[in-house]
């Protein structure tokens, strides 16, 4: 189907560096997962926009960091208000894009709405306090308080998996930290991004803002590792691979980075759960974003008195799993982004199975799509378990009881999210105090996530939290008043 068929918006030209749309650079195509087609052609950024991004950037740290938090709040409503105008062109455009499908991409933007809301609101949050500096005696008849001042010009790198969701949880809380960024989508997805970097300029023009608060640089690694090697950069704020990453933080050191990276996230079925609530999860929560989400489920563990009957209850509702075209509402799970992580993933199966893992459903391509797979007995040395598959995958082991169970879920380098299902309230406690995750779900998908809680991960799977409140904390440094009023 020709790209007609989607309601795409009316996205500028060109790249938002500076105070214009810069538009000397070659262009690349952007095609729609399911069927390659052609959506687009968006701009490559080269390495000089990088370098001119840089510049405008710095010299905007100071008149954005001059905003008013009137000003700063206004931005972000008017954002959320153009947003939610526009909710039907960006879902289209999300598919188009990403190839998620149509109830993914509506989550997306809802979920991007309630972010720029968020925001908002923690403008008027932003504050410090007094601290007694006469609890020592050279304090004595003196006045301390400290406040919360922007970091600065951040760098803010987006996923391909939610483009639209992770671009605004690194613009929102810049501006409302009264920080310039300049943000970096996905090759594969950089659409989403530059229209919403559109909406910014217009919103921050009506409110007396630069339009340097917002750019938007697309481009190769050498342009992502401009940006983050240079010493301008006050913040580097990143969501993708951990090998990614791990890079970032040795290139941007001593400046702060924030690292939301992947996972093999464990889902941990009791011998007190609610079998048929725990396999519901299990698809819910393996499946979505056609398992390209760094919270879904990837490894279950389950004990051994409940194996058999779990298993009978999660084969079927995975085999009810409708593939096809994301356009459609009724579609559950479509193809990968790109073929390379298709042939990857199949490979990634085989491998498990050539390790002694049973294949209970899927292993094989319908169409372009990876058909949901669920894989038994994995060895825990076998990728597919210990590694991220980030696709339609679910790997499955029974183990003795609730403390194999969580001496499991923490046998991985990743600690992002996990969850436990179970009616035992100290087992549903024990999970929360005993797993090594940042993020702990009781009777609830492991990728649950609400915009506004404290999210991000240990190990190998990050630094900092994301969430408006704490983003904006880790984007602000406190600066200390020490005054003796004579």
């Amino acid at each position: 189907m020709s790209h007609q068929a989607f309601a795409l918006p009316s996205i500028p030209q060109g790249l938002p560096v500076g105070p214009d749309w810069v538009t000397d650079m070659p262009t690349a195509a952007v095609t729609f997962p399911y069927d390659d087609s052609l959506i687009a052609h968006a701009p490559v950024g080269q390495p000089e926009h990088a370098e001119q991004a840089l510049a405008s950037g710095a010299a905007a740290v100071k008149p954005v960091g001059r905003l008013t938090s009137e000003a700063r709040r206004a931005i972000l409503l008017e954002v959320h208000a153009q947003l939610h105008r526009h909710r039907a062109e960006l879902t289209d455009l999300l598919i188009a894009e990403s190839g998620k499908t149509r109830r993914d991409c509506e989550v997306e933007v809802s979920r991007t709405l309630f972010t720029w809301s968020a925001a908002a609101e923690e403008v008027g949050h932003i504050h410090g306090e007094t601290v007694p500096l006469d609890m020592q005696a050279s304090g004595a008849g003196m006045v301390g308080f400290w406040s919360r001042r922007p970091i600065g010009l951040v760098v803010g790198i987006a996923g391909f998996n939610a483009p639209l969701l992770l671009a605004s949880h690194k613009i929102a809380p810049s501006i409302a930290a009264g920080c310039p960024v300049i943000c970096k989508p996905a090759p594969a997805t950089p659409l989403a991004t530059l229209w919403l970097a559109a909406l910014v300029r217009k919103a921050a023009a009506a409110h007396g803002a630069p339009p340097e608060i917002i750019q938007v640089i697309t481009g190769d690694a050498e342009v992502g590792s401009l940006l983050v090697r240079d010493s301008r950069a006050a913040a580097v704020s990143f969501t993708g691979s951990d090998a990614v990453g791990h890079q970032i933080a040795r290139d941007a050191a001593p400046r702060k980075t924030l690292l939301e990276l992947g996972s093999n996230t464990a889902l941990i079925v009791d011998a007190q759960a609610d079998l048929a609530k725990a396999a519901d999860a299990v698809v819910r929560g393996g499946y979505y974003f056609n398992g390209q989400a760094c919270i879904a489920v990837q490894r279950v563990i389950v004990c051994d008195a409940v194996r058999d009957e779990f298993l009978a209850e999660l084969t079927p509702r995975v085999a009810a799993l409708q593939l096809g075209d994301p356009r459609e509402p009724e579609t559950q799970v479509a193809p990968l982004i790109n073929e390379a992580a298709t042939e990857r993933t199949l490979a990634w199966i085989h491998s498990a199975q050539q390790a002694g893992a049973q294949l209970l459903h899927g292993g094989t391509v319908r169409g372009r799509t990876v058909e949901p797979t669920v894989l038994l007995d994995v060895p825990q040395t076998a990728q597919a378990w210990c590694e991220e598959i980030f696709a339609p995958v679910v790997a499955v082991r029974s183990v003795p009881d609730l403390d194999a169970a969580l001496e499991a879920a923490n046998r991985s380098r990743y600690g992002l999210q996990a969850s436990i299902f179970t009616r035992s309230l100290a087992n549903a406690f024990r999970a929360i105090e005993e797993l090594e995750v940042g993020g702990v779900v009781v009777n609830e998908v492991p990728g649950f996530r609400s915009d506004i809680m404290p999210y991000g991960g240990v190990k190998d799977s990050g630094i900092g939290r994301e969430g408006p409140r704490f983003a904006i904390e880790e984007l602000t440094v406190t600066r200390m008043a020490i005054i003796r009023p004579e």
